[in-house]
């Protein structure tokens, strides 16, 4: 099973909960943590399930529901709302028709805020998994999402 071998790349120690709990989280399809992994990694490391819990509900880039295929973030950080954050949300909300926090009915897309993307040279910016894009129109959010429904 994918969840043993992830446990069995760290020493049973503590300090190795965040990177397992990374691994676990990207080893799921819905790039989520399940209870089942949770427990797996209470259990290797020794630890409380309340513990691991408390770390995976603590921070933000863990999540405990399934989400969609394409995990989009846009930066909050007050240079990506000073230049236009704001609009890139309205325009994503619009173009997907869910929240932030919500998924697709097909699942194929998530829409999250994150404090910072690190990009402030390109803001406004979101990030799409792995990838960043930076200097947002509403014209390129609207050519980014129809490119990631096209590739489905």
């Amino acid at each position: 099973m994918k969840r043993d071998k992830i446990l069995k790349q760290y020493e049973p120690t503590g300090d190795n909960l965040l990177a397992i709990l990374h691994d676990l989280q990207n080893a799921s399809p819905e790039h989520y943590l399940s209870d089942g992994d949770l427990r797996a990694a209470a259990d290797y490391l020794k630890l409380a399930y309340s513990s691991v819990h408390g770390v995976a509900t603590f921070y933000t880039m863990y999540s405990l529901k399934p989400r969609g295929k394409n995990l989009i973030r846009v930066c909050q950080s007050p240079p990506c709302h000073l230049l236009g954050s704001s609009t890139i949300s309205r325009e994503l909300i619009t173009l997907l028709g869910i929240g932030f926090g919500e998924t697709t009915a097909d699942r194929l897309f998530t829409l999250e805020m994150t404090s910072c993307l690190g990009v402030c040279g390109v803001a406004p910016a979101m990030m799409v998994n792995e990838r960043v894009y930076g200097n947002l129109t509403a014209e390129r959010i609207a050519e980014v999402i129809a490119g990631l429904r096209r590739a489905q």
